[in-house]
């Protein structure tokens, strides 16, 4: 006799995230689970494709994750409280804002006995310039309190302690919640392989999405100021400029395309070529990172890196001084970012003995498989 396999339903806001980021955790949930996903729509055949094959069924949507659309937000509560109310999932494993926030009301609404949502970063809703908060943000805040009210059915997962402690500290969440800390979303050390950096042409490799809050700005200003010394190192610069409440202006976008400070490479399906062509993966983003990925994909890969003291990417910098990584500069610091980019420029063998580095502390707390291993063992209530 066939024993009914169990049921675990995904929601995420951007199908892209599903291969990149959780590709690795599906492939080991699909073993023992029917997996099903919650996306928007999924314009790239390749993401498809991929999830076919797996045996991944797919539920679309029109949810605009980085904007405020209240039609698209109400559309996206009513189809998704038809689909638990008729699938029934075991599990239900929402990421990021939106989803985390909708999901899980809609999840306990429907009597859902397991909800394990995922906040992979904090973001622009939990910036505090000068205390000012915008409607969104409050807003968000209040919503996700709410949502996020302890329950026995419900688990939450960080990616790092510092936005556990925050949510703590704005009363978001309290000692009666479940909360879990795991190592970002991992990296494959099988996909990302060491390669040892070609030191002849100096080059800096950055991969982000073209928002303000990744540092867009202090990296192409600390580019100029470089090139003004060294004008035959290079900076590259891969990410799709969306449209998104924080995307970095129509000026900036513009000298970025065409003033040949940064060789700007748009958004790219496999970033492996371009960090094995680079010499020192950056990342001086301003806040609210899970654990960047695109950092432990350099450092898997062997690149020593510079990233900002920001929580999430600061996880990222092996903290002994005998296994140095890469350097952390201050939030918003054009000087001090250029400044570790000379001292990378005038030291080539710490490149080296820094990516080196890097690799080993990948394997060490990095690991993709690692980290799902616990992944799964929450999202079953084993821990």
């Amino acid at each position: 006799m066939e024993i009914n396999r169990k049921k675990i339903l995904i929601s995420c806001d951007s199908p892209r995230s599903l291969l990149d980021f959780r590709g690795k955790l599906i492939e080991e949930l699909i073993v023992n689970y029917d997996v099903s996903i919650y996306t928007p729509k999924i314009d790239q055949s390749r993401i498809r494709h991929k999830l076919d094959e797996m045996g991944v069924t797919v539920y679309e949507n029109e949810l605009k994750p980085s904007n405020v659309s209240i039609l698209s937000d109400l559309k996206y509560i009513s189809h998704l409280r038809s689909l638990l109310s008729k699938l029934q999932p075991d599990i239900f494993f929402p990421y990021t804002f939106k989803p985390v926030i909708y999901g899980v009301i809609v999840a306990k609404l429907c009597g859902i006995k397991c909800i394990t949502p995922m906040l992979t970063g904090l973001g622009y809703n939990f910036l505090d310039l000068d205390k000012k908060r915008t409607a969104v943000q409050k807003i968000t805040r209040i919503l996700l309190k709410f949502s996020l009210k302890a329950s026995s059915n419900l688990r939450v997962i960080f990616q790092n302690k510092d936005d556990y402690h925050t949510l703590v500290s704005a009363k978001i969440l309290t000692t009666k919640n479940k909360a879990y800390v795991v190592n970002g979303s991992g990296v494959d050390l099988s996909h990302y392989d060491y390669s040892k950096p070609d030191l002849k042409v100096i080059s800096f490799l950055m991969i982000a999405r073209l928002i303000n809050a990744k540092g867009i700005k202090e990296y192409y200003e600390s580019a100029k100021l470089l090139k003004q010394k060294f004008p035959e190192v290079r900076f590259r610069l891969i990410g799709p400029y969306d449209d998104n409440i924080d995307a970095i202006n129509d000026e900036l976008y513009s000298k970025i395309k065409s003033d040949g400070t940064i060789e700007y490479l748009g958004l790219v399906q496999d970033v492996r070529p371009h960090i094995t062509d680079s010499s020192i993966v950056v990342l001086p983003s301003y806040y609210g990172e899970g654990v960047p990925r695109c950092i432990l994909e350099g450092m898997a890969m062997g690149r020593a890196v510079i990233t900002s003291n920001s929580v999430g990417c600061k996880e990222t910098i092996n903290p002994s001084i005998k296994a140095i990584n890469g350097f952390l500069v201050p939030v918003k610091n054009v000087n001090e970012l250029a400044a570790k980019m000379e001292y990378y420029v005038r030291h080539l063998d710490d490149i080296i003995r820094f990516g080196v580095n890097g690799r080993k502390y990948a394997e060490e707390k990095f690991d993709v498989n690692k980290v799902n291993r616990q992944m799964v063992q929450i999202l079953e209530g084993n821990i």
